[in-house]
């Protein structure tokens, strides 16, 4: 993220900004800190309030000469707190703010304040699954969730009603009762907003239900799709229906389509029902069995500095590797043999960090970001790679991104030439710089969602067929046509295609619970995949264990989850992974295989073969673990690892504290021959 795990650490550790106290200090003539309109609040994302303090003495009168300051101290992505007190909240979340008052040569007296941003009121409302037709009898339960116009989760109760209870019932958590033929409305209603819904009754003349296949044998993980049909006496089959489906024992996912997925080995029932007519199919799945053996065959440490992305460039003999926490460099590596990495170059810039480096098509010039440059120009640098172990700066570019850039993406399309996608670290832009003539890179657009600046955050870019695949934070997943044609895109004219928004709030509900309000949280990373987009978060608490240091003190969290875009206009989320413990980075995908920095999971590698639903942790999907944490990094025996490149069956695994992984997956261990 935005933060190196060292200055990260520091950060929970610390808390809000600190002035270092003279030797001798008076205690303060300050009893107490009154903040108005209080400590706890609450404002809806997207407004602004400001806070006013006074400072009193023990009997409750101003203290004279008293200075007053705001400090932000947590959820700096979703809003901002100026010096006076203003706070811009720029998305839901919680903003930590840390109010500080001081007389000259006396201690300082601290309040600290939370402000809970909310979304704004309900303006949709949206109802699954589909419902147009049911049967006599049968029983269906509807889900609603509604929406503030931002798009932003709320947690209303949802009002549900029938127009016409004698033919259908609902009750308040949305469970139909089709009582008699007819037709009725059913509506949920959050405030303002309602969503109806028509339903049908007919009268249930289904005298048997046929579900097929009736017997399936499979892999846990394998997504086994069922149809059903209701039939009447006649054989004739009644359409339209929506069924009810179940299973047991074991533990699993069924949609409302009838598409099932079991996570252990052994037998399943799956059973659909219409009311109290219903079928029933067998299930066998046997051991998903993708486990595999690891093997280190390269490793170059790094102890003056974290370590930063990697790239391994197209003729995979040469690689270049990033540093942080005031680093300066980025590493010139020749990999010809895996097993005998060297540093052959290295180039020294005013960065502080080498956040992200990728090469153009023909292995030519490499681009890298900067962020964190003492002179605040901080931008792009293009550098000629036609010697790869000795690179040479030739460009940079920093007009509008000077604030820093996080991550950039090189791409090439033959009608549009070559451009950078990139970020900008200060306004949550994506840019688009043209690199035709690498010497003279242009800016030809910008593009940014429609939210206040103090809520917009653009973390990372991923561009494939013409479409842009952007990590908005806050926003969730942004596809942009940049090229491909469907909106009437190009890289100086981004069209929006569509967008999948979630609430990260509620998804790591767990975390706030563990280090408090006002935690790092967001849409990190993507990757499209065939059918899907992979998506991974960013997630850290706001504060480490108490009384702990060094890697007890101090997690990763986060989710990665799997998007179907096979309708793109309405991504949908399908499956996900979560370590038990740790967190998701940088992903990178190779045939069937995602491999993936976890940050303090180590390095992993997933079968994402076939169709993809539910827990894929829980599948036994899961073919390669290796825990990079040693003693010959910069801090010893702590995996930080940040993501992977693959290149000729190789991963380049980046960890943070450790320096240059590469791992080989070995083949699958044979089977003891049978006597």
């Amino acid at each position: 993220m935005l933060l190196n795990a060292v200055l990260l650490l520091a950060t929970l550790q610390q808390g809000a900004p600190q002035q270092a106290a003279p030797a001798a200090q008076a205690p303060s003539p300050i009893a107490r800190l009154e903040v108005l309109p209080g400590t706890s609040l609450q404002m809806p994302a997207g407004d602004t309030l400001r806070l006013s303090a006074r400072a009193l003495d023990a009997n409750g009168q101003p203290v004279p000469d008293a200075t007053i300051r705001y400090f932000g101290a947590g959820g700096r992505f979703e809003g901002t707190v100026d010096s006076t007190g203003l706070i811009r909240s720029g998305s839901t979340g919680t903003l930590a703010v840390t109010v500080m008052a001081r007389v000259a040569g006396t201690k300082a007296v601290v309040e600290r304040v939370e402000v809970q941003m909310v979304p704004g009121p309900a303006a949709r409302v949206a109802v699954a699954p589909q419902v147009t037709k049911l049967v006599t009898g049968q029983r269906l339960r509807l889900t609603a969730t509604s929406y503030s116009q931002a798009g932003d989760e709320r947690d209303d109760k949802i009002a549900w009603k029938s127009s016409a209870p004698g033919v259908v019932r609902v009750s308040e958590d949305g469970v139909l009762h089709a009582a008699a033929p007819g037709r009725a409305t059913i509506t949920a209603g959050a405030g303002a907003a309602v969503t109806s819904v028509p339903v049908q009754v007919v009268p249930n003349t289904i005298a048997r239900v046929e579900v097929s296949p009736a017997r399936i044998e499979a892999r846990t993980g394998d997504v086994v799709e069922f149809k059903v049909k209701a039939r009447d006496a006649q054989g004739k089959e009644i359409a339209g229906l929506v069924p009810s489906w179940t299973f047991a024992p074991g533990s699993g996912e069924i949609t409302p389509a009838g598409r099932f997925v079991g996570y252990t080995a052994g037998e399943y029932f799956v059973t659909v029902s219409f009311g109290a007519t219903s079928a029933e199919a067998a299930v066998t799945l046997r051991p998903r069995d993708v486990r595999r053996p690891a093997a280190v065959v390269g490793r170059l440490p790094r102890t003056r500095f974290t370590t930063e992305e990697v790239w391994v460039m197209p003729d995979g003999k040469h690689a270049f590797l990033g540093s942080g926490s005031g680093g300066d460099v980025l590493y010139a590596i020749n990999v010809s043999d895996p097993a005998a990495p060297v540093v052959t170059d290295s180039l020294v810039l005013n960065t502080r960090r080498v956040n992200d480096v990728m090469s153009t098509p023909d292995g030519k010039f490499i681009v890298f970001t900067r962020e964190g440059a003492a002179d605040r120009k901080n931008g792009i640098v293009i550098a000629s790679t036609e010697d790869p172990e000795h690179p040479k700066v030739i460009a940079e570019f920093t007009e509008g991104v000077t604030s820093g850039v996080h991550s950039a993406f090189v791409y090439k399309q033959d009608k549009y030439g070559t451009n950078v996608f990139l970020t900008n670290d200060g306004t949550g832009a994506m840019h688009v710089i043209n690199i035709d003539d690498p010497y003279h890179p242009k800016e030809i657009a910008q593009w940014r969602t429609d939210r206040p600046d103090a809520g917009r955050t653009l973390h990372d870019i991923d561009v494939q067929d013409g479409l842009a695949y952007l990590s908005y934070w806050n926003d969730g997943l942004v596809i942009l046509d940049v090229g491909n044609g469907m909106k009437g895109g190009t890289p100086s004219n981004p069209v929006l295609v569509s967008q999948y928004k979630y609430d990260l709030n509620a998804l790591y509900a767990q975390v706030e619970a563990v280090g408090g309000p006002g935690f790092i949280r967001g849409t990190h990373t993507a990757w499209r995949h065939k059918n899907y987009v992979f998506i991974a978060d960013e997630v850290f608490p706001a504060a480490g264990v108490k009384g702990a240091k060094d890697a007890s003190a101090f997690r990763a969290y986060g989710r990665l989850q799997v998007l179907d875009v096979s309708d793109i206009a309405k991504p949908k989320s399908v499956a996900w992974y979560e370590p038990e413990y740790g967190g998701v980075h940088n992903i990178w995908v190779a045939g069937d295989t995602l491999y993936m920095g976890a940050y303090n999971a180590g390095f992993r590698a997933f079968d994402v073969s076939g169709e993809l639903l539910g827990d894929l942790r829980a599948q036994g999907r899961e073919i390669v673990h290796v825990n990079t944490a040693d003693m010959e990094g910069s801090t010893k025996n702590t995996a930080m690892t940040w993501g992977v490149v693959v290149k000729d069956n190789l991963a380049y695994v980046n960890d943070m504290l450790n320096g240059l992984w590469i791992i080989r997956i070995e083949p699958k261990r044979s089977a003891p021959a049978t006597p």
